[in-house]
């Protein structure tokens, strides 16, 4: 089938709708509406028509006008109060300032129609060569009531600037790379960030693409509030019950919950055993100590926990070489005396609640440069201005429960 036969059976081509489930009520608020053919073969998708850029620009119109109006008449005719999304290339919708779509939607309007009710969804790769252009269109379309949806955020990189920029109120992410991606942990701190981004901003993060209970579970943890695919809800060609998902939903929930709870007790006990295990090396320190002869006693009796131990002062410099494990012994490295690690997050609120709370704090995993795995970092207050630094192997941390 060609774009030509699309357009000659254009009687044949109508709209499947997939539903879109909020976290906090647990309900359906939207629905992307899509294409799909009526062929002797069945039901067939249409996703290629509107991504071909070769296929003449009237073609895609008129098809997208065709979809839309039906959609908007299946809606009207039930009492929907969930969002409607409908996908756009951005270069077609400008083209006429939108005048087409806002024609359209406003005839619909004495029907009972409001502008709140509308997601335009456009692709983050068509907005990022013109996102000058693009901005005082999409801040005239959100004036109107429209909602703006930003979709595959993030597949091709981060331009979380570009986001900022526009405001959409909806930032699309599919979370199809964890299927094949080898490192899904990279995007995991990609869209961490995202969801902070999102969340600054006034947008709602919304995860595409959800095909197995994995990938839910990824959503969740990342800040996803709005979530769509095929594990929840399929594409169909009506409208579903709007607490479709609910019990599911809430049995999913559970299990995330318990499965985090247990992850932050593992890490509480961690901290408190890393805790005694220091206050009694401290008690082997003497005041004649140096930092080097300090650190090697505290690795003597860290040894199952740590591969790398040193001292930084309050200012982020290094007072101390680096104690290194290396085949089961240690080892001193003197080029890390003097360096300044404050440039790194959380050094400066690490340190003061270290002072305040006068105990020492656990890190969030993070990749170590140098040995190129995940590891976590133990900071200890040895005084008001001295604190020890305890790197944790990824081999330790994976043979515990709940640390990774």
């Amino acid at each position: 089938m060609d774009a030509l036969d699309v357009m000659m059976n254009k009687d044949r081509v109508v709209p499947y709708y997939q539903p879109i489930i909020s976290a906090d009520k647990q309900l359906v608020v939207g629905y992307e509406v899509v294409a799909r053919i009526q062929t002797e073969d069945g039901i067939e998708r249409l996703d290629w028509f509107f991504k071909d850029k070769t296929i003449p620009d009237e073609y895609r119109l008129e098809l997208d006008d065709h979809i839309q109006q039906l959609a908007l008449e299946d809606y009207l005719k039930t009492d929907q109060s969930a969002m409607l999304f409908f996908n756009y290339d951005a270069a077609l919708l400008q083209k006429d300032n939108g005048e087409t779509f806002l024609n359209r939607i406003s005839s619909y309007q004495k029907h009972g129609l409001k502008n709140q009710q509308i997601a335009l969804q456009l692709k983050e790769e068509d907005l990022t060569d013109f996102i000058s252009e693009y901005k005082h269109f999409f801040f005239y379309i959100q004036s109107l009531g429209f909602r703006m949806a930003i979709s595959d955020v993030g597949h091709r990189g981060n331009n979380f600037d570009r986001i900022a920029m526009l405001k959409p109120n909806i930032v699309k992410v599919n979370v199809g790379f964890m299927e094949d991606e080898e490192l899904p942990h990279l995007y995991s701190e990609v869209h961490q960030s995202l969801s902070m981004l999102s969340r600054k901003i006034g947008a709602t993060l919304l995860f595409e693409g959800i095909t197995n209970f994995n990938q839910l579970n990824y959503a969740w943890r990342n800040g996803g509030r709005y979530y769509q695919g095929p594990y929840l809800q399929p594409t169909r060609g009506f409208f579903v019950e709007s607490d479709c998902c609910r019990e599911t939903m809430k049995k999913q929930f559970q299990h995330f919950m318990v499965y985090e709870r247990k992850k932050m007790e593992s890490q509480i006990t961690l901290t408190n055993d890393l805790n005694l295990q220091l206050k009694q090396a401290m008690k082997t320190i003497s005041p004649e100590d140096t930092y080097d002869e300090m650190i090697m006693k505290v690795a003597t009796s860290c040894s199952q926990y740590a591969f790398r131990i040193y001292i930084c002062n309050y200012e982020g410099f290094q007072q101390s070489s680096n104690a290194e494990q290396n085949s089961e012994k240690w080892v001193l490295l003197e080029e890390g005396r003097f360096k300044n690690w404050s440039w790194r997050p959380y050094f400066l609120e690490n340190i003061v609640r270290m002072n305040i709370e006068k105990r020492g704090i656990l890190s969030d995993l993070y990749t170590d440069i140098d040995r190129d795995e995940r590891i976590r970092t133990y900071s200890y207050p040895i005084t008001d201005e001295l604190f020890l630094f305890l790197d944790i192997p990824y081999d330790y941390l994976f043979e515990q429960e709940g640390l990774l």
